[in-house]
């Protein structure tokens, strides 16, 4: 099976080319295919002419998007749009990342994939437009949305938290947003037991399904868990803060949980509490500079 990987440089991408390794991948580089050109993106697909596309790349700049719509809607959007019907074109399946963000969070309970959309962002609204295209397109596809994505690879709220730690003795962070943190490498794990489906499998069960880690918690109680697992020599104090006192450019939701209920009934997957998939991340994962040196004698 040759497989057409995009984004292999960003945290799902990059976890996905790991444990790839064993297959046939062609992974692009931006130099070899702009996600942003639809020309340069279907010259692509053509000269790999892969069995399946696993599409985890996005433009995912939630700030900036008000400022690039027109970058953010041709990577979130147009390119998933060339992708399907290129995927429709060679009879192949289509995996496509997707949002939490495509919601207006103002839920109260899990949202599941019949809840009705409605972005509050630039970056939201692309990544809509972008599941829309895919889903118009009559290809085999699984949209898969997800939320809250960190890594030991990129930039993301782990990497932010750990270094803000490291650097003041206070921390201010939202706790008015609640949603759940997903490991990038718990998400490739799933993403390569669903490539590895039989493409009739996957045509009979295509659609949108949400893929994320179990539980939910909030900002604030995410970095108090980043701040307890690097056992700094120091104690850093993690305060609480609501959401108007840390403006943004682009809004974010309020709550953005999501129910996994169909992809467990479907496929058999079923990803860990968020705390389980987090402590493992630290374990496989850890840097010389969060253990705490023993004293000598």
């Amino acid at each position: 099976m040759r497989i057409l990987l995009t984004g292999a440089t960003g945290q799902v991408g990059c976890e996905l080319a790991g444990l790839l390794s064993g297959h046939d991948v062609f992974a692009p580089t931006r130099a070899e295919c702009d996600l942003a050109s639809p020309k340069s993106l279907r010259e692509t697909v053509r000269a790999a002419r892969p069995d399946i596309i696993v599409n985890p790349a996005a433009y995912t700049a939630v700030d900036r998007a008000g400022q690039e719509a027109s970058l953010a809607r041709a990577i979130n959007a147009i390119a998933p749009a060339v992708l399907a019907e290129e995927a429709r074109r060679l009879g192949i399946p289509l995996l496509h990342f997707s949002t939490d963000y495509v919601f207006s969070g103002q839920a109260a309970e899990p949202y599941t994939e019949e809840h009705p959309t409605s972005p509050i962002n630039v970056y939201g609204t692309t990544k809509l437009e972008g599941e829309q295209a895919v889903q118009a397109s009559g290809c085999i596809h699984l949209i898969l949305r997800t939320s809250w994505v960190y890594s030991r690879h990129g930039r993301n709220f782990l990497l932010t938290i750990e270094r803000l730690a490291r650097e003041h003795p206070r921390l201010t962070i939202v706790a008015d947003q609640h949603g759940t943190p997903n490991w990038a490498r718990e998400l490739a794990r799933a993403t390569v037991a669903l490539a590895g489906k039989s493409r009739e499998e996957l045509a009979e069960r295509a659609g949108i399904y949400h893929l994320s880690s179990a539980g939910e918690t909030t900002w604030h109680g995410f970095a108090e868990a980043i701040v307890a697992s690097m056992r700094l020599p120091n104690p850093v104090e993690v305060v609480p803060i609501a959401t108007r006192d840390y403006p943004t450019p682009a809004v974010r939701p309020a709550y953005s949980v999501l129910c996994t209920a169909k992809l467990e009934r479907a496929f058999g997957i079923a990803l860990p509490q968020w705390e389980s998939a987090f402590a493992e991340c630290q374990r496989v994962h850890a840097p010389a500079d969060r253990a705490v040196p023993r004293p000598s004698g």
